[in-house]
């Protein structure tokens, strides 16, 4: 079953009401039999609920996996999934890693006796030189954010199964990292897979129901980082239209960075979708489409920047990415300090509006 099908169906059941539309359960705790046995599998929220097994089962058949666990956020994911790393693990990031993970690996992770290092992963040598006898976990970020490079995910999975390390992959859509070799797919559900930025969650996809999955759901019932239902309802029913929005806002994000090629304004654009891309062939090969993210630098530099995203009409100022509209942010403004964004960057994120219209709004922005 294609993707496309897979969005649509995937964990789709009929309630006995006759409901299309997945009902939303809201109760916290649910009711036994005269020998103490759940009527309806579900003890507590915090352990299990069923928007949250719905969304699960609709999660994992979209990656190929066989096991789905979702979280309150995409961090929450992230940091559950490296708090199964053993005392004297040692584990490598993207030198250009999300700012949240980057602050986790530098101010967390050593509290838990786990050394890390951060690497430009785009360059196969240098993450093989990074990896030790007690290397544990390979992160891997392409897209990355905000530089958007672009990193080949088999081979970098490779290198981390040869080293006996297991390997995540933060993953936009556009790619399904179970089937490059990845062990564990990790998504910010906040992000696409919502949709329409009014939900947070996230979610780690396993390519096997194993001892790595059972670990981590207990340490969500124990530590509690859950889903809401209300949240695991909104992205299950975002989930059914992700594959018409990806297809039109990566089509739009292109048309914008051919028109952004070139600019006098800018010192850099990136986005894989341009051949002049340095990612260009790997992501070809390995995503779908290029995605809805473009970055690109001033060549004025920060305050060139920052009069850019102040003159915009059309782009909504605001962090995030994946929604319907077409946000714009300064992204080290965003990050705030300690940010090792260039102060000159600019991020954007395409939403559904005809290109022609974002492109005119971006043209009138940089003057």
């Amino acid at each position: 079953m294609r993707f496309e099908t897979l969005a649509v169906h995937a964990g789709h059941t009929v309630d006995p009401s006759g409901s299309v539309a997945p009902p939303l359960y809201l109760s916290t705790t649910f009711a036994r039999d005269e020998q103490g046995a759940p009527l309806g599998g579900h003890t507590y929220i915090r352990e299990t609920n069923p928007n949250q097994e719905q969304l699960e089962a609709a999660l994992a058949p979209l990656e190929g996996g066989e096991a789905a666990l979702v979280f309150a956020s995409g961090m929450a994911a992230g940091i559950a999934l490296l708090q199964t790393l053993p005392p004297g693990s040692h584990a490598v990031l993207p030198d250009d890693a999300y700012y949240g993970f980057r602050a986790a690996a530098l101010e967390v992770l050593p509290n838990w006796g786990i050394r890390t290092d951060f690497v430009d992963m785009a360059d196969l040598g240098a993450l093989a030189a990074a990896l030790r006898p007690e290397t544990r976990l390979v992160w891997i970020e392409t897209p990355s954010n905000p530089l958007l490079k672009v990193v080949d995910v088999a081979a970098a999975a490779g290198l981390a199964r040869d080293a006996g390390a297991l390997s995540v992959l933060d993953t936009p859509a556009l790619q399904r990292a179970l089937d490059l070799g990845v062990d564990v797919a990790l998504h910010s559900t906040t992000k696409y897979f919502g949709g329409h930025s009014d939900v947070q969650g996230g979610a780690l996809i396993f390519a096997r129901r194993g001892e790595l999955a059972a670990r981590l759901e207990h340490l969500r019932h124990i530590l509690g980082p859950v889903l809401a239902p209300f949240n695991a309802w909104l992205v299950l029913r975002g989930l059914r239209t992700l594959a018409c929005r990806m297809a039109v806002q990566s089509a739009t994000a292109l048309a914008v960075a051919r028109a952004l090629a070139g600019h006098p304004a800018l010192s850099h654009l990136y986005y894989p979708g341009l051949p002049s891309h340095p990612g260009h062939d790997v992501a070809r090969r390995q995503m779908s489409a290029f995605g809805a993210m473009i970055s690109f630098r001033a060549a004025g530099g920060r305050e060139a920047a920052l009069a850019a995203v102040a003159r915009v009409r059309l782009f909504t100022r605001a962090t995030s990415l994946g929604g319907v509209e077409s946000l714009i942010e300064h992204r080290a403004t965003s990050e705030g300090p300690g940010s090792r964004t260039p102060q000159d960057l600019v991020r954007l994120s395409i939403g559904l509006e005809h290109p022609d219209d974002l492109i005119a709004d971006l043209e009138q922005a940089l003057g």
